[in-house]
């Protein structure tokens, strides 16, 4: 689960192998941490992971509906262009085998649903992707495309403190450009001497603020 993050100036976020680091450096509190020529004394904080959302999303066809499209446009009342496209379907030589049992038409969009009495019935229609309808004596093509049918299970809401990250605050800034700053910082939280250990990622940040995901 990815969560974001907004990470501000003179800040930088460190990641250790072991759970042990992270929480011995902030039992710890204040870093006097090397940067360059001077020393800066940088405050180590729990890091707190915002609220995030764990779910799975479960995508089906439906057996009943399929969705239409490029309807065309007609002065006709929408009552009767529902019963068109109902009677279009019913009578159709494509498939169907079942009475209709509902129209949803948007005359704006130009789309509409058609739902079926009967599971399966809409198996045929999905087979071609433009479908005849007869109008007042002409011939159109309408869009057909299968109906998805989206359901979430498994929805949890959580958020909490991070046990192998740490975000450090206070850093002062030098005039080392960015990347040789987050070394030197990398290196001073790797030293066993400082109450270190391995790392396996660190983000700092000298100007401004930027988002960054962080992975539970």
């Amino acid at each position: 689960t990815r969560i974001p993050f907004k990470l501000n100036q003179n800040q930088a976020l460190l990641t250790f192998e072991e759970e042990e680091v992270a929480q011995r450096l902030t039992k710890m509190g204040k870093h006097a941490v090397k940067l360059d020529q001077k020393t800066a004394e940088v405050k180590v904080v729990p890091f707190t992971v915002g609220m995030g959302v764990k779910f799975e999303l479960h995508v089906t066809i439906s057996g009943k509906k399929i969705n239409v499209s490029e309807v065309p446009e007609l002065s006709i009342p929408d009552d009767w262009m529902r019963d068109k496209l109902e009677l279009n379907f019913y009578k159709s030589e494509h498939g169907g085998e079942g009475e209709v049992e509902n129209v949803k038409y948007d005359r704006k969009s130009r789309t509409a649903v058609i739902t079926f009495t009967r599971p399966g019935a809409t198996a045929s229609f999905v087979r071609c992707t433009k479908y005849p309808f007869l109008v007042n004596g002409r011939r159109y093509k309408l869009a057909v495309s299968p109906s998805p049918e989206a359901h979430l299970e498994k929805l949890q809401l959580f958020s909490g403190i991070s046990r192998k990250t740490i975000l450090l605050k206070g850093i002062k800034e030098i005039e080392d450009d960015e990347e040789s700053v987050q070394d030197m910082i990398e290196i001073h939280f790797q030293k066993p001497s400082n109450g270190g250990g391995e790392t396996e990622r660190i983000k700092y940040v000298s100007k401004g603020a930027i988002w960054v995901c962080f992975e539970e």
